[in-house]
């Protein structure tokens, strides 16, 4: 049920949609309900504008959402999980990545500590296509949150370990989830437009100390190059990243009397 004194608008949508809507909500409070509920509702995440604040105010909402991902911390180790179960709980990390990419829940969202529910997901390394739609789902609520790159969501994050799990998968995943191995890719068939975004990824990752001490050992060698300097001739902002990320992992390095950097033991 919607909390009392709770005021949700659902413009847009008729008389027999809100009503199925609240129907789904309620739904999900009960386990024989709430696989349908979860599946009708990621469904509508996105044609539902104010479906994040329905879910945030709903009695009992986020911790059925909770229960969904933690039913499934068992079937992680040993990685035994089924494509049944990865497609029931990503469903329930879509729902969540709507309440994390809102502005009237992120904050709250933040507040409850919700993405430290996802480190285990985070933690896998199982490349079956179950746990690689589980990685990359649970990769979505992370998404949503830094969009909008506000300083409340970035000091959160830097002071977790999602930044270092998610450079992990980064390096380790398969297609679906890897964007380091992305990089030599894209030197064989440049894209302008996905380089800009591979970019601002390391830049971002390169503002936490400890990814920054990973990122000087794995950043591709395309990245420290020319590799990209045709591909990059017009796109200044780029540019401008791709100089500060260097910039970023040669500051607080040790050099041996010559300059040149010494590895990091």
């Amino acid at each position: 049920m919607l909390a009392t004194g709770t005021t949700v608008t659902t413009a847009g949508l008729t008389q027999v949609d809100r009503e199925k809507i609240y129907q789904w909500i309620n739904e999900l409070s009960s386990p024989e309900t709430r696989e349908n509920a979860l599946l009708e509702l990621s469904k509508k995440r996105e044609s539902v504008a104010d479906l994040a604040p329905m879910l945030w105010h709903s009695c009992g909402t986020i911790a059925a959402l909770l229960q969904e991902i933690v039913n499934i911390y068992p079937s992680i180790n040993p990685p035994t999980l089924t494509a049944h179960q990865s497609n029931r709980v990503c469903n329930a990390l879509a729902l969540l990545q709507c309440v994390a990419s809102h502005v009237e829940t992120r904050s709250a969202f933040l507040a409850a500590h919700i993405p430290l529910f996802l480190y285990p997901f985070l933690h896998t390394v199982s490349k079956t296509r179950p746990f690689e739609y589980l990685r990359l789902t649970s990769l979505g609520v992370i998404g949503a949150l830094v969009k909008t790159d506000e300083q409340e969501v970035i000091n959160f994050l830097l002071t977790t370990e999602i930044i270092p799990l998610c450079l992990r998968i980064m390096e380790s995943g398969s297609e679906l989830s890897k964007t380091g191995k992305m990089v030599l890719q894209l030197s064989k068939e440049p894209s302008a437009r996905l380089l800009k975004h591979v970019v601002r990824c390391y830049l971002r990752l390169s503002d936490n100390s400890r990814a920054r001490e990973a990122l000087r050992q794995c950043l591709p060698d395309q990245l420290k190059d020319t590799t990209f300097a045709q591909v990059l001739k017009d796109d200044s902002t780029t540019k401008r990243w791709l100089a500060q990320l260097v910039k970023n992992l040669q500051e607080g390095q040790v050099t041996d009397p010559r300059g040149i950097p010494l590895p990091t033991q």
